[in-house]
């Protein structure tokens, strides 16, 4: 069974699934053994990697050195063709849906055709939605896009509409790194009620009460990476 049918097996049985962010500029290598252990201890299912830059050209690194410490499905969660490597499991496929810049709406998407056409990973087209979080994050400043703000249901629900009308599997909500403001529950939830594919929710939510708002409004897949960073005691409120 690959990633995407055992996302849809964990949604069909209500089951909710937690994604630790792994940013490649942000961790040390020799340091991944001793953070596997407490991610293991906790109720993490996927790891997912990448950040909105990656100037050293650290993520095969970082892919490499994970792969050697987990059992977990490792997924590229890329802020540019740069960042692909095909020693992980899969790929989030982004389309920047909240934003009009073409470079990330498709223009990346093309340049990372051929590369993805001849590696073994498992593709996931993915519906990326920028939230107001309160906070500039890197991807509005790399991308030069804004995100919708969090008074705009109908918009974010309109255009998480359309890329699930337009073939993709996820749809990411995403306040953004150290995001202030979490996703409100209420926009999750409307959101949920209206999709049929799997819907993933990150950005802001820094502890064990959050990520349970998070999941009861209605996320599949919540992904946590910031709280992690600042203080890994964290994995401590989130053991199995």
């Amino acid at each position: 069974m690959n990633i995407y049918q055992n996302i849809l097996l964990a949604k069909k049985e209500g089951k909710k699934l937690l994604a630790v962010l792994i940013d490649p500029e942000k961790i040390d290598l020799e340091n991944i053994a001793i953070f596997f252990e407490k991610v293991h201890q906790s109720i993490a299912t996927h790891i997912f990697i990448g950040g909105s830059t990656d100037e050293n050209n650290q993520t095969e690194n970082v892919v490499s050195e994970i792969k050697k410490t987990t059992h977990l499905p490792v997924v590229l969660f890329p802020g540019d063709v740069s960042q692909i490597s095909e020693k992980a499991d899969g790929i989030l496929f982004l389309s920047l849906l909240s934003g009009r810049n073409p470079e990330y709406l498709i223009e990346q998407q093309i340049k990372a055709a051929p590369i993805l056409k001849n590696i073994h990973i498992e593709i996931l087209p993915t519906g990326y939605i920028l939230i107001d979080g309160k906070k500039e994050t890197a991807t509005q400043k790399v991308s030069n896009t804004k995100p919708i703000s969090q008074e705009n249901v109908d918009l974010i629900l309109n255009t998480a509409l359309a890329g699930e009308f337009s073939g993709k599997k996820l749809i990411y909500l995403e306040a953004g790194s150290g995001a202030t403001v979490p996703v409100h529950n209420s926009i999750i939830n409307v959101v949920k009620k209206n999709l049929s594919i799997p819907l993933i929710v990150g950005g802001g939510i820094r502890s064990k009460e959050q990520l349970d708002i998070t999941f009861n409004a209605g996320a599949d897949i919540v992904v946590i990476g910031t709280a992690f960073e600042d203080d890994e005691t964290f994995f401590e409120d989130l053991k199995k």
